[in-house]
């Protein structure tokens, strides 16, 4: 009775164990489906309104979503640029400040145009990079400082074209 009795045991240890994870099974699988039926209700929603806005299009609410998207552009450019900015302040420092020079307004505006310069050829690198990514280069013409060019290269943010010398890419870091 007794060896009965432990074997009953087991198997009701068994399966309270089973039952313990069908429940748990069975939660997880009711959650999911819960979801489901979420995801069902909103692509009903937005098959609704994309039928209403078929029916009725709205030229004010176009005009308005292209000017949120313009903004939303005008912000992320904003953000990029800065981030630019500070990449280049930490990596290329503007030139140390020569004893013989004491006007600030001389730094600040060489600064700047090295600045506009910097962003001018990175601006136009990375356009270049995302509209043609299988022919990244530009073309080097009189525009560009020769010795910033220089400095681009000395230091690997860009690389020059193998056959064209007066053409440059941006260096690929993912690489």
């Amino acid at each position: 009775v007794q060896k009965v009795k432990n074997d009953l045991e087991m198997v009701l240890s068994t399966v309270q164990s089973k039952n313990k994870r069908l429940e748990e099974d069975l939660k997880r699988e009711q959650q999911w489906n819960e979801e489901q039926k979420q995801m069902v209700e909103t692509l009903n929603k937005m098959e609704e309104e994309a039928n209403t806005e078929v029916e009725h299009p709205s030229k004010k609410r176009e005009l308005n979503e292209l000017k949120n998207k313009l903004l939303k552009l005008e912000t992320y450019k904003k953000e990029l640029l800065s981030a630019l900015g500070e990449f280049l302040d930490e990596h290329f420092p503007p030139p140390e400040e020569d004893e013989n020079i004491k006007k600030k307004e001389i730094k600040s505006s060489c600064f700047v145009n090295f600045l506009n310069l910097t962003l001018f050829v990175f601006q136009m690198l990375i356009n270049t990079l995302m509209t043609t990514p299988h022919e990244p280069y530009i073309t080097i013409n009189q525009s560009f400082w020769p010795p910033y060019v220089e400095l681009l290269l000395r230091y690997g943010v860009v690389l020059r074209h193998p056959e064209d010398p007066n053409r440059i890419r941006l260096q690929a870091y993912h690489e």
